[in-house]
């Protein structure tokens, strides 16, 4: 996929575990990896906006593009 996310990075940067997110924001766990291990498909606008309060971060902090060889 084209787009990955660097929530890895930033719960690194925060010292804040995924455990400690997930109760912030009021997902589950599982959710919150499968978004961490670029699984996921899709992100609600609301659970991107309650990731990027909880990290004091932009969505562009949160998400990269990169474009894929042909």
């Amino acid at each position: 996929m084209a787009i990955s996310v660097k929530l890895d990075d930033l719960l690194h940067e925060r010292r804040m575990t995924l455990t400690e997110l997930a109760e912030r924001v009021g997902l589950t766990l599982a959710n919150l990896s499968i978004l961490k291990t670029g699984k996921a498909k899709a992100m609600r606008f609301s659970t991107l906006e309650a990731i990027c309060r909880e990290l004091e971060c932009q969505p562009g902090d949160l998400l990269a593009y990169e474009a894929e060889a042909d």
